[in-house]
């Protein structure tokens, strides 16, 4: 890495803790006496450095985005100069558009998963999100059927904190402050099979019990009023949480059997972080919309999409039809500019056949550290693994006091001492979470596994 003049990491620390709203953060609890600000500075290939100049793993892709890690800066400035030159902002507002979010769109469109054909920009995860609940409630009201104002989604799961994502989430913490939800929610399990009875091992009775209880769910409500259905092809909330053998099929076979929309939440997913352009795609999963962000950038600028179906933009295009609903920086021509170099690297680097090959080995690494005392379960798929983390199982598992000490203070601290940066939830299940850049080797792969098995296993003795 290059060197330069740095502002002392306390002094920066500081001006944060005055002027700086973080968030998902306790505010209040840092700066002095409380909790260190974590400030970083640099970024190289899949490492990044704080202002204290110490070098870290980024094991987690920033936060399940930057796909290419940190060295394709001067190629991204390049397309950056050469788009802002021609055309700082252009909207996709009222009949008008520009070169960058058109030739973005068709690019996607060849790569999308089958029927998806269209694309509606915004600004991130959760404004996708909004646009495909927009999407679903004026295909239907054009169709003639209003009263499909539900949605259901998976138990646990997230699909961003506006107030009108907030309600796919069941999550009071994250809901009650902000009173009822926006919309009419039904929750049904997610796919997550740790803990169930051993006959749920099996892919087909597994399946076979969530569409039972998902029809059921849908019948309970009325199929007349179920708008859409909201999953993610792997649900990152719980920890990886990967669908059984024929689960997906089974999703699109209910929506079909009762008029619903599908929609899969690839926000995480997509761009290669399952080993394919859409994650879905390596389930058999053939939803209505998609919603994408984070890896369609890799980092280097914000963008989100809804991804829509031929038949869906049929009935929404018909005309007099209008789509009322928009963002301002909706396809901003910087970041589309930076989504089209962004595809172009990966596949001129083989970025997605990188995941292939070496997805097997880190599934092999994972799954040896369910040996530890503290790991219950390991799961996930492609570069996108999750242990969860239990604790004295004769005694009823993690008590309080070995639960603040080890997943909130000693695992988490442990771990960046080592160098690599992870995600350590403290919350429902305790858990530790990787999502390394794309672009990792197998040594580097080996390096983030033995960091957390040294981890794990130093927290496996103090138990």
């Amino acid at each position: 890495m290059t060197t330069s003049t740095r502002t002392p990491a306390a002094g920066v620390a500081a001006t944060a803790t005055r002027h700086l709203l973080l968030n998902m953060t306790p505010n209040g609890s840092l700066g002095p006496g409380g909790e260190d600000l974590f400030v970083v500075e640099r970024g190289d290939g899949p490492y990044l450095e704080d202002t204290d100049g110490r070098r870290y793993i980024d094991g987690l892709s920033g936060l399940y985005c930057c796909q290419l890690g940190y060295s394709y800066a001067a190629e991204f400035a390049e397309a950056a100069e050469r788009q802002l030159r021609d055309l700082c902002f252009s909207p996709l507002w009222s009949a008008s558009a520009h070169p960058a979010a058109i030739e973005l769109a068709e690019r996607l469109s060849r790569i999308a998963p089958v029927d998806i054909e269209h694309t509606f920009f915004s600004g991130g995860g959760a404004e996708a999100v909004e646009a495909a609940w927009k999407i679903a409630r004026r295909y239907h009201w054009l169709r003639g059927e209003p009263g499909r104002t539900k949605a259901i989604a998976r138990r646990g799961a997230y699909h961003g904190l506006t107030i009108g994502t907030l309600s796919f989430t069941d999550d009071p913490g994250l809901k009650e402050p902000y009173g009822p939800p926006a919309i009419d929610t039904r929750f049904v399990s997610d796919t997550n099979r740790f803990g169930l009875a051993p006959e749920y091992a099996d892919d087909e009775v597994f399946t076979a019990r969530l569409l039972a209880e998902l029809e059921a769910a849908i019948l309970a409500e009325g199929p007349e009023t179920v708008a859409m259905l909201i999953a993610e092809p792997v649900q990152n909330r719980g920890g990886c949480i990967t669908p059984p053998e024929g689960y997906w099929p089974g999703l699109r076979a209910l929506a079909d059997r009762y008029g619903f929309l599908l929609v899969a939440d690839e926000v995480i997913t997509a761009f290669g972080r399952l080993g394919e352009w859409f994650g879905g795609d390596r389930y058999g999963a053939r939803p209505d919309i998609v919603t994408v962000a984070k890896g369609i950038t890799a980092g280097y600028a914000p963008m989100g999409a809804t991804l829509v179906s031929g038949p869906v933009v049929d009935v929404i295009n018909r005309p007099g039809a209008v789509l009322n609903h928009g963002y301002t920086f909706a396809g901003h021509p910087l970041s589309a500019a930076i989504a089209l170099r962004s595809l172009e690297i990966m596949e001129r680097d083989r970025v997605l056949d990188n995941v292939r090959t070496l997805q097997g080995h880190l599934a092999t690494r994972m799954a040896a550290l369910a040996d530890l005392p503290v790991v219950g379960d390991v799961r996930g798929a492609g570069f996108f693994y999750a242990c969860e983390l239990v604790g004295d199982q004769e005694n009823g598992g993690f008590s309080d006091t070995a639960r603040a000490a080890l997943v909130a203070d000693l695992i988490p601290r442990r771990l960046r001492e080592a160098g690599l940066l992870a995600r350590v939830y403290n919350r429902a299940a305790p858990l530790v979470q990787i999502a390394p850049p794309l672009i990792s080797d197998r040594a580097l792969l080996d390096r983030i596994a033995d960091i957390i098995a040294d981890t794990l296993a130093e927290a496996s003795a103090r138990l």
